[in-house]
């Protein structure tokens, strides 16, 4: 009778656990504790490879910067140029020779080089970057060989525990093995990246590792290791890597020659449901992502999707939160719908999202030169490619600021990257035309109305 007892527990137990977990266990004996992990990185460590960037900059006496000192001394001519070079790893994801990495890893570069396991240096060539992810494809220049790859794993498929190995270039010392465990999944609250959803490792990752691979124990690449939380600037145990899934759209968009990244565009803003929200709506735990507005015309308004809806789930997988939705969205390949499961006044209904890109016509991008407030400032119309990237409202309409020089006027007073541009002088700017006219006036004062974070702003600057 115990016996049998224990055999119902034991089964009631198994039917308990979720089937994605009954094939891990804890080593079983000594000779499983022996187990070495030295198979699966003799297999992949021939797929990282070293990120050597580097670029010229100017050695800039900050004292040219004071006009009383030009005044008396003059502006000096060609001024000392100093290569700063940095450092990073990658992953061979093609036999061609197209190497992922991140973004900010060659970021400004003037020359890339990539150094392979066994020793050998390549150029490289930058084929795509997107800013949103922090990741970029490289291409090795006067390749003609097979090299060794590592396949994506589905990284939707990871759980809280599994065993990861994080390979690269810590602190230049050369090819390094790290191991540690999955500490948690769907980090959203990274500040990283503009898709935060994020894999955390324990495995010591440092200064060096930034593009470097995050192996699963089937020799599979689950992510790129992007970034650590440190206060002493090395390893501290936590890791963050972005996960293979949202990789593998940009390796797909290199590979069909695209120069930039082309992902499903909702034409919703989303808002997170905070415990106050959900007490209101009668929600047990603040979860799900809160609809805020919907663009006309966008998909999300033509599957039916409406204000206060209650996003809960995209595909049968869950959300959290707006940042886990967007990552769940961009990570749908265009072409098709999306299965969006909403809640709606206490009921739950599915509606069917288009895939496809947002429309990006009549940008009209210029840089402004012409002295004023807003010299050395790029601006543009908003397109609804350009609002989906910026992260603007989804109905957002007019000029907005899509880069600043770190030397020019638009940046030392302030302006942001996504700030609207509403009116110059009492004068309304609509297009980037309007805006070209209204600083071709010297003014002694500047009236600048702008809206920033949903807010208006009022700006009065000296000529």
């Amino acid at each position: 009778m115990p016996f049998r007892l224990f055999t119902l527990l034991f089964l009631a137990l198994m039917m308990l656990t979720p089937v994605h977990a009954q094939d891990r266990r804890v080593p079983a004996s000594q000779a499983e504790l022996r187990l070495s992990y030295a198979p699966i990185v003799q297999r992949v460590a021939p797929a990282v490879v070293n990120v050597y960037a580097a670029k010229v900059i100017q050695n800039r006496n900050p004292l040219l910067d004071d006009p009383i000192f030009r005044r008396f001394f003059g502006v000096p001519g060609q001024q000392p140029e100093q290569m700063q070079r940095s450092l990073g790893s990658g992953v061979m994801v093609d036999p061609s020779g197209l190497v992922v990495t991140n973004n900010h890893v060659i970021e400004g570069a003037d020359q890339v080089k990539v150094a392979l396991s066994d020793k050998r240096e390549f150029e490289a060539e930058i084929v795509l970057k997107d800013t949103r992810t922090d990741l970029a494809v490289l291409r090795l220049k006067d390749a003609h060989e097979k090299f060794p790859t590592l396949d994506f794993a589905n990284s939707d498929e990871l759980l809280v525990g599994d065993v990861v190995i994080a390979i690269g270039n810590p602190f230049g010392v050369g090819q390094t093995v790290t191991h540690g465990i999955v500490s948690a999944l769907a980090r959203t609250q990274v500040g990283i990246t503009d898709y935060q959803f994020f894999i955390q490792t324990d495995a010591a990752i440092n200064p060096g590792n930034s593009g470097g691979a995050l192996v699963d124990m089937t020799g599979h690449l689950a992510g790129i290791n992007t970034a650590i939380f440190s206060r002493s600037g090395g390893s501290q145990g936590i890791g963050f890597a972005i996960p293979a899934n949202m990789v593998r759209v940009v390796v797909a968009s290199a590979k069909s020659g695209g120069t930039a990244v082309k992902r499903p565009w909702l034409g919703a803003r989303l808002q997170t449901v905070t415990p106050e929200i959900a007490e209101t709506i009668g929600l047990k735990a603040p979860a799900g992502a809160l609809v805020a507005s919907v663009a006309p015309g966008s998909p999300a308004a033509r599957a039916g999707l409406k204000l206060s809806d209650l996003i809960v789930s995209i595909d049968g997988q869950p959300v959290e939160d707006p940042n886990a939705f967007d990552y769940r969205f961009a990570t749908r390949p265009l072409g098709g719908t999306s299965q969006v499961e909403v809640q709606r006044n206490g009921k739950l209904m599915k509606l069917a999202v288009p895939l496809e890109t947002a429309p990006d016509t009549g940008r009209d991008e210029i840089a402004i030169t012409a002295q004023s407030p807003f010299q050395g400032a790029t601006v543009a119309n908003i397109s609804p490619a350009l609002a989906d990237e910026l992260h603007l409202d989804s109905g957002a309409e007019g000029v907005v600021v899509t880069a600043l020089a770190g030397d020019g006027m638009a940046s030392n007073v302030g302006f942001r990257k996504g700030d609207i541009i509403l009116a110059v002088n009492n004068k309304k700017i609509v297009k980037t035309a309007d805006l070209e006219r209204a600083v071709s006036e010297a003014r002694r004062v500047w009236r600048i109305t702008l809206m920033r974070g949903g807010q208006q702003i009022q700006v009065m600057l000296g000529g």
